[in-house]
């Protein structure tokens, strides 16, 4: 059986359960400066991409010249719901043991840098990891820039890293960087959509990724 060195968590719908506020804000800000509104669907779809890759996507007739309002609008309505989002259940003491277990931790998000550090900051979480990238200061997922960036950080080999996520965009970053990976189907894509990015596990909980991590490390 395969034994890891360092598990890698995209953040949004993995580790925090944001997937609704972000899809709210994005439908909000839509509404707000007059644009067709996504369905809910098609707004979490995205997630996990950098901001901006992922409007174009979910708001294909919004221009470059709405960008800057939509995002002033996006992040209003995402920060006033801020205070009502909370970490998965289980995920603190998860992270506690595998730091016990001298496991390195690594994020891989599509969150801005600033938007990271605020959140591991508010939720007293920064020390839980060894290295973090986010999407506006290496390539966006799919590409494995930020993964191989983490490994080389860590001087790790892909064989040594898993990739967690509830993405199929976080799955073919793994793929792309030739690392396993985990999909959790609690987050932004449903367990069909992740099975056609063929993950190396699916886990429907945070009790059963730990259930299988534990004999993994």
């Amino acid at each position: 059986m395969k034994q890891y060195a360092a598990v890698v968590f995209d953040w949004d719908g993995t580790v925090m359960d944001s997937t609704h506020s972000i899809v709210s804000a994005i439908q909000l800000a839509c509404a707000d400066i007059g644009l067709p509104v996504p369905a809910a669907s098609q707004a979490s779809w995205v997630i996990g991409l950098s901001l901006e890759s992922a409007l174009y996507h979910c708001v294909p007739t919004l221009t470059a010249g709405q960008m800057p309002e939509f995002l002033a609008r996006y992040r209003h309505h995402f920060l006033a719901r801020d205070p009502e989002i909370k970490l998965f259940d289980g995920v603190v003491d998860l992270l506690g043991t595998l730091r016990a277990r001298d496991i390195s931790l690594a994020v891989a998000t599509g969150k801005s840098r600033v938007g990271l550090d605020r959140v591991l900051a508010a939720m007293d979480l920064g020390g839980h990891f060894h290295v973090t990238r986010c999407a506006d200061e290496s390539a966006s997922k799919p590409d494995p820039a930020m993964l191989l960036e983490i490994m080389g950080f860590l001087s790790l080999d892909p064989d040594q890293v898993l990739m967690v996520g509830d993405t199929t965009h976080d799955i073919q970053m793994a793929v792309a960087a030739g690392v396993d990976s985990m999909a959790v189907t609690y987050g932004a894509h449903d367990l069909p959509t992740l099975a056609q990015a063929n993950p190396t596990v699916m886990v429907s909980s945070v009790a059963e990724m730990r259930d299988w991590l534990m004999k993994r490390i």
